[in-house]
Formats: structure tokens, C-alpha cells, sequence
């Protein structure tokens, strides 16, 4: 009987001696951690039908974003068979939202990709190597954290001219300094790790090392800076759509269509109303998710 007992209980004691880990990856408990944050599901509900929009525009869109009804220029909501109204030279709202969410992505997607990219190598270089490179380096992120960054943009985007790429690249080279200082404090923890230390003694090279062991254990925040930054790029872009300095028209993007309905707040609000409503609901799914992320990739959780 004894025995019996004996043999049946090892396994479990085995296990909870082993732990989580010894079932779950690091990412698998990451992922069940978020599944239970409410908030962050609804803003991954939000982010999936928005890129859901942007893939299938030309299935979903009620209309060509640039087709014009002559017949009702700043139509209210309703009117003509225009679900959301027309602009103020009679182009669908509805179609004009669908397709700017594929602007709105595309800016995100690319600026937060130069931005973390640079940022990441910057802080991967700095905290590694330390000394005079570090000071270089992070004296070199205090000078582009000096200026506003709207007016940075604004400066780059007056150098390379108002287009859509040059919208990317402007957003991305101001934002890049986040991610540096953030993955400079991880790699100045993890350089002092005994896993990196016996790399070391191993002969390993210190790129190698950079790469195989330090970068990997330094991605947790850089994916949450990412989801946030995304809102961020987006904001951004619409800033400077509606300054005139982003997607020119007619390309429908949300801040142009901002900066096209400022002159009709009056007599046709819903112009600039909608597109406004876009930004915020786009931003806050990206904030939840960010907030959800920031929380599952807690390695004290």
C-alpha cells in the first residue's frame, strides 16, 4: 500500500519541483497571461478589424475612395445613400475611412520598423561596449530627444519633401531614441549575466554573443515599445497630414481628411468627426494591447 502511494505521488512531486517551466515556455505563459487581460483582448479585437479592413478595402468599401458626387458635397450622414456622408467635394466618407486604414497601418508598420531597428542597435552596441562608445552613442540620443518631435518631423519632412515614404522615414528617425535607452538599461543588466559571462570565457565573438544570447532576453520590451509606438506613429502621421506635410491628396489618409473638413466644422461636422473617431478608436486598440503586453512579458509575473 505504501509503495502504491509512493509511485503515484512521484510524478506530481517531480513536476512541481520542475515548475511551469518544465510545461510551458516562457512565451506560452506569456500568451495565457494575456488571453485573461480583458482590456488587451479588446484592443487585439480592434487591431485585427482594422487590418481586416485594410486587406480587404476594395471587397468591404460601399464606393471608390476618390469618386466624387457631384449631386451631394458634404452631404450629412444618410443622405444620397452615403452611409457616413460625403466629404466637401462629395467623395464617401465610408470608403474614404476603409481605405485610409491601409495608409494609417502602413505608416505604423514601416516608421516603428526603422525606428526599432535603429534604436535597438544603438542600445544593443551602447550598453555592450560601454565606455566612450556609450557616451557617444547616448550624448548623440540626448541631442535628438532636445527637440519636440512634431517639429523634428516637420524639419526632415521639409528636407525630403511631403510624400508618404518620406512620412515613414521622418516618423521613424524621430522615434528611434526610446527604444536605444530602453535596450541600452536591459543589456546593461543581462552583459553582467553569468550566461553572458561564460559565452565569454567560451571564445565566443561579441557579436555572437549580442545576438545569440543578449538580443533574445532583451525582446519583451521592445515588442511592447513597438505596440505602443505603433499608436504613436499613427498620431503622427496624422499630425502632419493635417499640416499638410503627409499623404498628399487625394489619397485618402484620416489626418487629410482632418485638415479637408476643418473649414466645415460649422455646416458639416461629421467631415472631420469621423476620421477623428477612427484615430482614437485605432490608438486606444493599440494602447490596450500594448498595456496587456506590458503586463503578460513581466518576467516577475
Amino acid at each position: 500500500m505504501r509503495s502504491s502511494i509512493r509511485a503515484s505521488a512521484t510524478p506530481d512531486v517531480a513536476a512541481a519541483a520542475q515548475g511551469p517551466a518544465a510545461h510551458d515556455s516562457y512565451w506560452a505563459m506569456a500568451w495565457r497571461r494575456l488571453r485573461r487581460h480583458r482590456v488587451a483582448m479588446v484592443g487585439l479585437a480592434i487591431i485585427a478589424g482594422i487590418i481586416l479592413l485594410a486587406i480587404f478595402a476594395p471587397l468591404v468599401s460601399p464606393a471608390d475612395p476618390l469618386t466624387i458626387d457631384y449631386a451631394h458635397p458634404a452631404a450629412r450622414p444618410g443622405v444620397g445613400g452615403h452611409l457616413l456622408g460625403t466629404d466637401a467635394v462629395g467623395r464617401d466618407i465610408v470608403a474614404r475611412l476603409i481605405y485610409g486604414t491601409r495608409i494609417s497601418l502602413q505608416v505604423g508598420v514601416v516608421a516603428v520598423g526603422i525606428a526599432a531597428s535603429l534604436g535597438t542597435t544603438v542600445g544593443l552596441v551602447a550598453g555592450y561596449r560601454g565606455g566612450i562608445v556609450d557616451n557617444l552613442l547616448m550624448r548623440t540620443v540626448d541631442v535628438f530627444l532636445a527637440f519636440p518631435v512634431i517639429v523634428l518631423a516637420i524639419a526632415i519632412i521639409a528636407v525630403l519633401g511631403p510624400d508618404l515614404v518620406n512620412v515613414m522615414i521622418a516618423i521613424g528617425l524621430v522615434a528611434w531614441t526610446t527604444y536605444a535607452r530602453v535596450v541600452r538599461g536591459q543589456v546593461l543588466v543581462l552583459r553582467e549575466q553569468d550566461f553572458v559571462q561564460a559565452a565569454r570565457a567560451a571564445g565566443m565573438s561579441d557579436a555572437r554573443i549580442i545576438v545569440r544570447h543578449i538580443l533574445p532576453n532583451a525582446v519583451a520590451p521592445i515588442i511592447v515599445l513597438a505596440t505602443v509606438g505603433m499608436a504613436t506613429a499613427i498620431i503622427a502621421e496624422a499630425a502632419l497630414s493635417f499640416l499638410g506635410l503627409g499623404v498628399q491628396p487625394p489619397t485618402p489618409s484620416w489626418g487629410g481628411m482632418l485638415n479637408e473638413g476643418r473649414g466645415f466644422l460649422r455646416v458639416a461636422p461629421h467631415i472631420s468627426t469621423f476620421p477623428g473617431l477612427a484615430i482614437m478608436v485605432t490608438v486606444l486598440g493599440f494602447n490596450f494591447l500594448g498595456d496587456g503586453l506590458r503586463d503578460a512579458l513581466d518576467p516577475r509575473l
